[in-house]
């Protein structure tokens, strides 16, 4: 059985991202997004309930902050008690998941697409490849941080702001720097 675009897209593999049926569900979620922004804060109960239907799942307690912006939507999950400052950015093209109790400081990134190194694959943008993003309970994700496709931060994790987050850590630790390392153990 041949694979459609969207399930090489959720399975991780190679997917045509100018496919057209994914190109109309990127619009969907452009329209979601732009509706969001422009509720601002000056309306915030709508703009939430915006952003847990758009969300492929949250928590009760969930607060984000225009501007945002995002692939699908439906692709990220976060869990109860989550705050997302101003201007973020969370490109879903494979699932991001983030724990309970977790903030992101303004200007954070979160990537979980990915391009193959092969340029005659990666001209036009036209392919792409997914790469899931976890962070665990009680991250904290300081301003303009960055994280890359592929990369699980264990619970109670601080990432420096600044920081561009290339590869995996566990729990406990403070990690800051291009390409990040540990800064300090918490335990």
């Amino acid at each position: 059985m041949v694979k459609s675009e969207k399930e090489k897209m959720i399975t991780g593999e190679l997917f045509n991202v100018y496919d057209e049926a994914l190109v109309a569900e990127r619009g969907v979620a452009r329209d979601k997004v732009e509706a969001f922004n422009a509720l601002g804060e000056k309306h915030p109960e709508q703009s939430q309930q915006l952003i847990k239907e758009m969300f492929g799942a949250t928590g009760k307690a969930v607060e984000v902050h225009a501007t945002f912006r995002c692939d699908y939507g439906y692709n990220i999950y976060v869990g109860e008690d989550f705050f997302a400052n101003y201007d973020c950015v969370m490109l879903d093209v494979a699932p991001i998941r983030i724990g309970k109790h977790c903030l992101l400081g303004p200007k954070v990134q979160i990537y979980s697409v990915n391009h193959p190194a092969d340029p005659q694959l990666r001209r036009n943008g036209a392919m792409g490849i997914g790469k899931p993003v976890t962070l665990g309970d009680d991250v904290w994700v300081g301003g303009g941080a960055i994280i890359c496709p592929g990369v699980t931060l264990g619970n109670n994790v601080i990432v420096a702001a600044g920081a561009v987050v290339t590869r995996s850590f566990g729990n406990d630790v403070v990690i800051g720097g291009n390409p990040a390392r540990i800064v300090k153990n918490l335990k």
